[in-house]
């Protein structure tokens, strides 16, 4: 190893880095193309993510919630409840970083495609979902 090296991670550098493999001509393209694509999908962040896991741990404890599901596509990421693994989900949490700027990046999303609630904060929107205790027949 050189001196200029260290076992150290660097911050300047990537995590991974995708190499074009036998020296081909194309699969280096197919190699930044894989890259490009994987850069600009859009996905939760750690913040958003213990949001989300919070509320469904709460939901998995009290019986209501069995399953979830992360989808990442280029233009949304979401968040799927399920009831039972076999069964439709029955919320979908999206981000939808187009609508930030309009309506909001996040929404909860019903079964039946009804939006429960959108808006630029996710915790807000979530509250949608965490129903509290009220008093009921009081006078």
């Amino acid at each position: 190893m050189a001196e200029s090296e260290t076992t150290e991670p660097s911050r300047s550098r990537p995590a991974f880095v995708v190499v074009g493999g036998s020296g081909r001509s194309g699969q280096g393209d197919h190699a930044k193309g894989a890259e490009n694509r994987a850069a600009a999908q859009v996905s939760f962040d750690r913040r958003e993510l213990n949001a989300l896991f919070n509320l469904y741990g709460a939901k998995v404890a009290a019986g209501e919630w069995r399953d979830y599901a992360l989808d990442f596509t280029p233009a949304k990421a979401v968040f799927s409840i399920f009831r039972r693994t076999s069964e439709a989900p029955l919320y979908r949490i999206e981000k939808n970083p187009e609508l930030a700027r309009k309506q909001g990046a996040y929404a909860v999303i019903a079964a039946g495609g009804l939006v429960m609630r959108r808006g630029h904060d996710l915790a807000r929107v979530l509250r949608v979902l965490d129903k509290g205790l009220r008093v009921v027949g009081a006078e």
